[in-house]
């Protein structure tokens, strides 16, 4: 590669510059205010500028601003036929004054300071302007090279036979190296990744812009959309003074390679640019924002309601009903222009009468040239107060179908400014392309969403809605999905309503991810709440449901707490089943601790015991359960984590929900967690003496008399008149049942008071009671329906050899 230590610095010159099929380039970069603020050495070198001279001044009075060819060129023939001048368009000082958003090149003549106006020392230069967008001071690069260098090394003068593409060698003055290795493929629009890849090693590891010339590459390097259509008379020139010469046989044949090769590279490109991600907001912005300013000036994409809201495929081609969302909107032109008109986020229906709609009811691309005035008018009209002509007046217009399994998901619309080649047919198939791609990646996106949504469905239908009240104890919860993908797992948690105000709760993680741990849970979830209405100890609990989760697969392992709490007696039973222990925090210090618990093997191994431990607690201690997603975090040992938990849970807190909040905030800061938590609180409040009443009665009739007075009496002392007539009645119903039927002799009735009036009766029969279908004439049977008519909630349970009877009756202070 060229060091450039001794060379000739005269403009223009310097032979040893040369190697072979390469010509040193001038790098300039101008910003946003016009000046220069780059001016390599090979600026220097080809415009006899030096660089403390050029760097601060305007480019325009530095750069080859004129687009007009050399004098030896037939300026009568098509620009088209210029093989270094690729068809009309704007001039460098167009590109300089920043009035075009692409990429552009072009040829000049100009005089350096050094040389005589009028001279034959006239430099031919070439030029290409590559816009740099994004929040940099950075507005444009300019790359120029020596034409007659380039001839000189040729070895002849057949202009339209060879095709120039630049590449780079060492350069150790270019700004911002990492900006520029980033952006670099987006300047130099129409190279393939590895062309472009090749060109960033070059530039940030060598560093000296050259120009690279072959038989095979096209120059300018501009975007190209679009072979031009040449007269069958039509006639290139070579650089001898009005000498014409024909296209030689095959040129046409190699444009309309070099253009299909060109949008093959940008398709491409953009296959590879999108869909990197899975999330459907990301991936709409990375189709949309694939087409410019590549491809188009504007682009905005619109998408069906289903599919943004990540619902089923949708049902059958849209029509003049179908509400669209405007979903992302791309573009090149100033800041601001397009929001207030076409807003992202906007949801409406497509009038029939425009093109929009014809493109998405046929699904086929609708390509206008040029939005004439009448056109801007009449589409305009059908939008109610939005005035669009402004904004498409003149442009190029290209709406492509976005379409899955051939069913339109929504469309893009593709709009160019009047400064730059209109759509034609080959842009019309590119477009096309384009869209058949984003259509695919934006359905796997949407496939995913959809998935998600409903894995996100399933879990939150398997989780309970847990009361925050239950007698004696407040509840507060958490539930945060997995952070692997598909999200769902088998972690649950609940809390179920025992007779004698006592209340079970219940923490539990199956093993492994996915539907099938869900279902498990599920299964064991029911499981649990079944066993524990029907009083169910906690150790014969697990029993029973290690023989379930054995009887329904080899597969089955899950662990699990269960743990009882009355809030009479002021006691927590507690079963494990190889789940982490829980944490209990005393009211009285705010101390925290472990419980220490038999472990026991995860539900599911099968022959291994369960046991039962009791402990004491006082009103306002907090008992924590969670599971391991909590507190497990790979590569650190667990019992940090339980360590962390039982720090975190005993830190004040106004409230339960806040208290929650304390623990995951201080547990997730670890960071690695992938796996779901569960996460149960509850705050052991307990029933006071005062609001608990208990009395034994004989099996005797008499006694459902007394039974109603006695509970008339407390009511009365509680201050609630207005529950007296319907709990007598409801008393009396219930009592009469257990005299009835009682085979001891001894009936027991209790009523305590929390935020309900809750009513129990025990006797020594257990067979539970049913309701039964009373004829008109029978003069019993209707117990039962009295209470469940009256009653909140009602409800029977056996143990042993007992069975009680409890209803909750509402506290009415009315």
């Amino acid at each position: 590669m060229d060091r450039g230590s001794e060379r000739d610095t005269t403009p223009g010159h310097g032979a040893d510059d040369i190697t072979a099929g390469r010509i040193p380039l001038a790098v300039v970069v101008v910003d946003r205010a016009g000046t220069v603020s780059h001016w390599s050495s090979g600026a220097r070198r080809l415009f006899g500028v030096p660089r403390e001279d050029a760097v601060g001044q305007p480019a325009a009075d530095l750069l080859p601003v004129s687009g007009a060819l050399p004098d030896d060129l037939d300026e009568s023939a098509p620009p088209a036929a210029h093989p270094l001048h690729d068809g009309p368009g704007p001039d460098l000082e167009t590109s300089l004054g920043g009035q075009t958003g692409y990429a552009t090149a072009g040829r000049a003549r100009l005089t350096p300071p050094e040389r005589t106006p009028g001279g034959e020392d006239r430099l031919d230069v070439l030029w290409w302007a590559y816009p740099l967008v994004g929040p940099g001071p950075s507005r444009l690069l300019v790359l120029a090279a020596d034409a007659s260098r380039l001839r000189d090394e040729r070895g002849y003068d057949d202009e339209t036979a060879e095709r120039i593409s630049p590449g780079f060698a060492r350069h150790t003055e270019l700004p911002a190296s990492d900006e520029l290795e980033r952006r670099l493929p987006d300047i130099l629009p129409n190279m393939g990744p590895g062309i472009s890849a090749r060109i960033v090693s070059q530039v940030l590891e060598l560093g000296y812009p050259v120009l690279e010339f072959s038989q095979f590459d096209r120059v300018p390097v501009t975007p190209y959309w679009g072979v031009p259509r040449r007269p069958g008379r039509t006639r290139a020139v070579v650089p001898q003074p009005r000498t014409p010469l024909a296209v030689p046989a095959g040129a046409e044949q190699d444009l309309e390679y070099a253009a299909v090769r060109e949008r093959l590279e940008f398709l491409n490109e953009v296959s590879s640019g999108i869909g990197t991600s899975l999330d459907l907001g990301e991936t709409i912005r990375e189709v949309t924002s694939a087409a410019v300013p590549r491809f188009a000036d504007f682009a905005g994409t619109h998408l069906r309601a289903a599919v943004l809201a990540g619902e089923g495929f949708p049902d059958g081609p849209p029509d003049a009903s179908t509400v669209m969302f405007r979903v992302w909107v791309e573009h090149n032109d100033e800041p601001g222009r397009w929001d207030d008109t076409v807003p992202v986020g906007e949801a409406f229906a497509f009038p029939e009468h425009t093109p929009f709609y014809q493109c998405m009811s046929t699904g086929e691309p609708v390509l206008v040239p040029r939005v004439t005035e009448e056109l801007s008018e009449r589409i305009s009209g059908e939008f109610e107060k939005r005035d669009l002509r402004p904004l498409i007046t003149g442009r190029s217009l290209l709406i492509v179908p976005l379409k899955a399994r051939n069913v339109v998901l929504g469309f893009m619309v593709l709009m160019r400014r009047p400064d730059r080649p209109q759509f034609d047919d080959m842009d019309r198939t590119t477009g096309a392309e384009l869209a058949a791609r984003a259509g695919l990646v934006l359905d796997n996106a949407r496939m995913y969403t959809y998935q998600e949504n409903v894995a996100d469905t399933l879990q939150d239908s398997m989780l309970p809605q847990v009361d925050p009240r239950m007698p004696g104890c407040d509840i507060a919860t958490r539930y945060l999905p997995g952070t692997r993908l598909g999200r769902i797992g088998g972690d649950w948690f609940d809390t179920i309503k025992l007779s004698g105000s006592r209340t079970a709760l219940v923490v539990g993680d199956v093993m492994g991810h996915g539907l099938n741990s869900a279902a498990m849970m599920g299964q064991l979830r029911t499981a649990v709440q079944t066993m524990a209405t029907m009083e169910t100890p906690p150790a014969q609990l697990l029993r029973s449901l290690d023989d379930l989760a054995r009887r329904l697969g080899d597969t089955y392992l899950a662990t699990c707490l269960y743990a009882v709490y009355d809030p009479i007696r002021g006691e927590l039973t507690l079963a494990n089943a190889g789940h982490i222990p829980p944490v209990l925090v005393r009211a009285e210090d705010g101390s925290s601790e472990l419980l220490d618990l038999p472990t026991g093997a995860p539900v599911g191994v099968g022959g291994v015991p369960f046991e039962t431990a009791r402990v004491k607690v006082r009103p306002g201690d907090r008992l924590v359960l969670c599971t391991d997603g909590l507190v497990e975090v790979r590569g650190s040992d667990i019992g940090e984590g339980l360590a962390a938990l039982c720090e975190s849970a005993a830190h004040p807190a106004a409230s339960m929900d806040d208290a929650c909040d304390t623990i995951i905030r201080a547990l997730n800061t670890r960071g690695g967690r992938k796996d779901d938590v569960a996460l149960l609180m509850a705050r052991l409040n307990g029933i006071p003496d005062d609001h608990v009443a208990a009395w034994q009665l004989d099996t005797d009739p008499r006694e459902v008399a007394r039974a109603r007075r006695l509970v008339r009496r407390q009511l009365l002392d509680w201050g609630l008149p207005h529950a007296v007539d319907t709990a007598e009645l409801l008393v009396s119903e219930v009592v009469t049942n257990a005299v009835r039927h009682a085979e001891g002799d001894r009936v027991g009735l209790r009523v305590v008071r929390t935020d309900a009036l809750l009513f129990e009766v025990t006797d020594d029969e257990p067979t539970l009671p049913a309701m039964v279908n009373a004829g008109p004439h029978d003069e019993s049977g209707r117990g039962l329906r009295v209470v469940s008519r009256l009653a909140r909630e009602w409800g029977a349970s056996a143990t042993g050899h007992r069975k009680t009877v409890w209803f909750e009756q509402t506290i009415s202070h009315s």
